[in-house]
Order: C-alpha cells, then structure tokens, then sequence
C-alpha cells in the first residue's frame, strides 16, 4: 500500500511540476518577449525614408544599451537590397535575416548564430511610407536574463514539490501503518489463543475491524463444537468396543486351542489401535484449552514410580529443570513419558537416565538406556504403526506412533538418537514450553 501510494503521488507530482513549470516559464518568457515588442514597435514608429532611400530614426530608443557594444541587446533595420541598418551595440556583427519567409505578424525565435550568446529574436517586415521596399525590423537581446529567471523559478518549483512529495508519502506510510496497527493487536491475540493463553479475540478493536473478530470468533468456536462432537464420538465408539472385546479376551484365557490364541492376540492389538485412537481424540479435544499446563519432573517422577514397579530391575534416574512446565495436558504427558519409559525398561539394559531442560520455547525430555539402541535406517520406520524391531518381547508397535501423533497434536516432535553416556538409544522428545 505504501509502495503503490508512493508511485501514485510520484507520477501526480512529477506530471503536475512539468505542466506548472511551463506554465511559469511561459508566463517569464511572454513577459520577457512583450518588453522587446514594446521596443520594436517604438522602433517602427519612429522610422522614417531618408533623403538617400535609408532608413533612420528620428529619435534614439531610450535603453542605453543599444549604444554599448556586445550589450546584449540589439536592433537592425535590412531591406532592399541595401547593407543593414545596426545598432551601435551589435558592433562589427550582424543579426541573421532569411528571405524565405515573409514576417507580416511578429516572430519570435531564437538564435544560436553568435557562439558565445543565445539571442531570443522578434522581427516584423514593413513598409515605411514613401518607399516601396519592405523593411525587416529586428530586436535582439541575450538569453542568459531569461534563464536566469526560469532558473530561479524551478530552483524553487523542484525543491517544493520534492519536499511535498516527501511529505505526502510519509503522511501516506503513517496512516498505512497506523491504520493497519489494529490488525497487530489481532496477530497478537491469535499468538495467544495458540499459546493457550486466551481462547479468543477479546481485546477491544476499532469498529473497522471488528466485524472480521466477530467472524474470527464464531469460527473458533465453531470449530470447537466441532472438534468437541468428533472427540465425543471417537471416545463413546472405542468404549463401546472395548466391552466385547473384554469378554472376547476372557472367553479365549484358559484354552489351549489355536483358534483362542489367536482370538486373544488379535483381540489385545484391537484393544491397543483402541487406547491409542482414544488418546488422540483426547489430546485434540484438549489441545486448545487454556489450563493445558503440566509440571514436566512431576510426571517424569510419577511415572517412574510405576515404571518401577513392573521392571523392579530397572534403574531410573532423572536429572534437569524441576519447574520446567509444558503446555499439554498432564494425563497426555503422563502417557507420553510413560511409553518411553516402559520401552527403555522394556528393551534395554538396566540403565535409565532422564533429562529435563528447556530448549528455546520448547520443554525437552530425554530418555537414554543402555540397550543396543536402533540403527539409523531403522530409527524412520519404527514410528510406523504395529512395527515391532525386537518380537520376543510382548507389545503390539504402538507405543512410539502414539506418542508422535500425540505430540504433534501439541505442537511437539519426537526424535530417536544414539546416547553417548550409556551407548544405547537416546529418545528426544519435545513439547511447547510454558
């Protein structure tokens, strides 16, 4: 908008200047041609046929000018095939005269015939009484007091109009800026409304703009009945199914036929897409709420005291930022950590260290273990659901895609490493930081 006002005043002021420049320069040089015309017509007037057939002036023109040499104002009088008739002031030179056109009106030219001097010329051809003979009469003067006054004249059009061009851009950038300084305050309130800080728009605007919060907000909260009906009915469908499921498992427990082994192991993977359906639901459901806020060592602690307990030969350690706070609910952080937790536990060595710390605007939660760790080529597929690297331990693949999508619902990112105090993986996972 400033760029675009900016050419606009530009070419207003730049076709503006040019017609009011020869506007003004027109006037200066009609002015300037009118007091020559003045002293041609005196000029003609006082002409008259000498006895010799010359032409003379029965009174001096009064500009003593015309008496000084290389004044620069000049007269001649030429016709007839006679030698001109010159001023004083034209000295050995001569005004030029063309017998291709005839000038019975005035003309007005200028002439380059005298390389130092640029000479602004009127002229008329007359025919005096008592003679035949048509007479050019010729006033001459220098161009450099014409100049010199348009000159003077754009030395002070040009710097006005720059400096009100300037004017008129800056006042254009300040009402831009100015103008467009509400829709800062809905940039903010939106970062905000991300941050979990606010749920909508709810700082007063100006009338202009306050329509589109009006739209904006009826479209969050749209959206939120939405995302609140989808959660609704992705939670009550995996309830429902986790009832026959349940008595499928306990009908299979305690045969020893295929079929029942199977029955109970494709159950337990249903149960598990499930949990894992339902915590995605539940982390969408969640995301937006402004109390999304959960103390980081709090359920890295919680955590481990169950992880204990089920793997009592595991070694938990943690170590970082006690107050450290992540913007996810703690029930989806609980499950986060806890699927790290059990998998270090589960596939690893022993050994397990945790690191809380805060990485820019994000909470960072490693988990290391002493196991054989992952290799890189396998360290992409294994967030892919029901991809199991090691089968002899019991658990159906999703305990890493779970917390992918969980995380990302959150704004977070997980990323698999090779830890370089214990040897074995290195999991990092990142969350929005309070």
């Amino acid at each position: 908008m400033i760029a675009i006002a900016a050419i606009w005043i530009s070419v207003l002021l730049l076709g503006g200047g040019f017609a009011l420049d020869r506007v003004l320069t027109g006037a200066i040089t009609r002015n300037f041609d009118s007091g020559l015309e003045y002293v041609l017509i005196a000029m003609i007037r006082s002409s008259e046929i000498g006895p010799d057939g010359e032409v003379r002036l029965l009174q001096p023109l009064g500009d003593q000018r015309f008496l000084e040499p290389y004044s620069g104002l000049y007269w001649q009088i030429s016709g007839g095939g006679q030698e001109p008739y010159p001023s004083r002031s034209l000295w050995e030179r001569r005004l030029a005269t063309s017998d291709k056109h005839e000038d019975q009106q005035l003309h007005t030219y200028d002439s380059h015939q005298f390389p130092d001097e640029e000479l602004r010329v009127l002229e008329r051809d007359v025919v005096l009484p008592g003679s035949n003979t048509k007479w050019r009469f010729q006033i001459a003067q220098s161009r450099d007091a014409l100049d010199l006054q348009i000159r003077a004249v754009r030395a002070t059009l040009i710097p006005s109009l720059g400096l009100l061009g300037l004017g008129l851009i800056v006042l254009a950038a300040l009402q831009t800026f100015y103008g467009l300084w509400p829709l800062r305050h809905i940039r903010r309130a939106i970062a905000a409304m991300r941050g979990g800080q606010n749920r909508r728009v709810i700082a007063p605007l100006p009338l202009e703009v306050q329509p589109m919060v009006d739209e904006l907000n009826a479209l969050l909260a749209h959206n939120e009945k939405q995302a609140e009906e989808a959660r609704l009915h992705a939670g009550n469908l995996a309830h429902a199914l986790k009832t026959p499921l349940t008595v499928l498992v306990n009908s299979a427990t305690g045969s020893d036929d295929p079929l029942a082994d199977t029955v109970r192991r494709e159950a337990a993977t249903m149960q598990r897409q499930v949990e894992h359906h339902l915590a995605r639901a539940r982390a969408v459901g969640r995301r937006g709420a402004a109390q999304a806020r959960a103390n980081v060592w709090d359920s890295v602690e919680g955590v481990s005291r169950a992880v204990a307990a089920l793997y009592p030969d595991a070694r938990l350690d943690a170590a970082g930022d006690r107050s450290l706070i992540a913007r996810v609910e703690r029930q989806d952080l609980d499950e986060l950590v806890g699927n790290l937790l059990e998998n270090a536990a589960k596939y690893g060595g022993g050994s397990i260290f945790v690191t809380i710390e805060r990485e820019g605007g994000m909470a960072e939660i490693l988990v290391e273990d002493d196991g054989p760790g992952i290799s890189p080529a396998d360290r992409v597929r294994i967030f892919d659901r029901g991809v199991r690297l090691d089968s002899n331990k019991p658990g159906t693949g999703l305990g890493l895609a779970i917390v992918r999508d969980v995380a990302e619902i959150y704004g977070g990112s997980i990323g698999l490493e090779e830890s370089e105090d214990l040897g074995g993986l290195l999991v990092r996972l990142r969350l929005p930081a309070g």
